[in-house]
């Protein structure tokens, strides 16, 4: 993604550049071609905005979905291990009992 924004900025920087050098180099009256950079930069601005809200967006939705995905992940995985404990320790109990009687028939 930073990619994509890297590139996007790169983008709406040379049209920026490029349409102010072409105003600036076209014969017109100083009012208007201020003017004219104005309204090219505000537009250009306007642009940056835009995409820049759309590329927040998709950041806050796969940052919202890979969340919820390892919520889920953890949550499974924390689930999975209590069912496993309690597998383990019933075995345990089984080995203790089989080892206590074993004992028990070596103390008599």
């Amino acid at each position: 993604m930073a990619k994509t924004g890297n590139v996007l900025l790169a983008l709406v920087t040379g049209a920026a550049i490029g349409a102010g050098v072409g105003i600036l180099f076209a014969p017109d009256k100083g009012k208007n071609t201020r003017r004219k950079i104005k309204d090219s930069v505000d537009e250009t601005t306007s642009k940056l905005k835009h995409k820049i809200d759309a590329l927040s967006q998709e950041v806050k939705e796969k940052s919202s979905e890979f969340k919820g995905t390892l919520e889920d992940k953890v949550e499974n995985l924390l689930s999975k291990s209590s069912h496993k404990a309690e597998d383990v320790i019933t075995v345990l109990e089984k080995k203790l009992a089989a080892l206590k009687e074993a004992n028990a028939k070596l103390q008599k």
